[in-house]
Order: C-alpha cells, then sequence, then structure tokens
C-alpha cells in the first residue's frame, strides 16, 4: 500500500492559507492607507528631487552664459594687441618708404 505524505500537503496547505491571508491583508483598508502614505511620500520626494534638477539647470545654465562672457571679454582685450602689431608693420613700412624718397632725393 501507498503511503501518504502528510508533510508534503501540509506545506501546501499551509501556503494555500498564508497566501489568502496575504491577499485579505493585501486588500484591506489598513493597507490602503499604508499604500496611499507611502505613494504621498514618494509624491513629496520626487517634487524635492524635481525642485533641485531644477535649481541645479538653472546654475548649470548661468555657470555657461558667464563662461561665454568671459571668453569673449578676453577675446576683445586680446584684439587690440593685434591691432597694434599690425599698425606697427604699417609704421614701419611707412618709414622704409620714406627712406627711399629720402635716398632718391638725394642721389
Amino acid at each position: 500500500m501507498a503511503s501518504f505524505k502528510w508533510d508534503k500537503t501540509g506545506l501546501f496547505a499551509a501556503g494555500v492559507l498564508f497566501g489568502t491571508a496575504g491577499i485579505k491583508l493585501l486588500s484591506s483598508k489598513d493597507a490602503k492607507k499604508v499604500y496611499t502614505e507611502c505613494t504621498a511620500a514618494v509624491l513629496r520626494a520626487k517634487d524635492c528631487v524635481m525642485k533641485t534638477v531644477t535649481t541645479v539647470q538653472e546654475n548649470a545654465g548661468d555657470i555657461y552664459a558667464d563662461a561665454q562672457q568671459i571668453n569673449e571679454d578676453r577675446k576683445a582685450a586680446e584684439e587690440p594687441f593685434e591691432d597694434e602689431a599690425s599698425e606697427g608693420e604699417t609704421e614701419f613700412k611707412e618709414t622704409e618708404d620714406e627712406a627711399q624718397t629720402t635716398e632718391e632725393a638725394a642721389e
């Protein structure tokens, strides 16, 4: 005669019992209140994170604009030196031309 294994049947019955109790517990009014509070906390955290992200984005935009302005100011400060260098070349050419004119006149 085959022996019936009560330990496996008992484990199955306990699983069904805990599963049914778990479903009842998860669908109770108290559980709904807990879910609602947890969801509200998550939404508050999301709002806080979004405010922080917005602040970081604004600061990054300000930093980028300031950096561009610094580079433009530097470029503008360097340009007169380039103009002075080209003016120096023009003055040198004028001096050479004057020297040639003076030499031609002397001849």
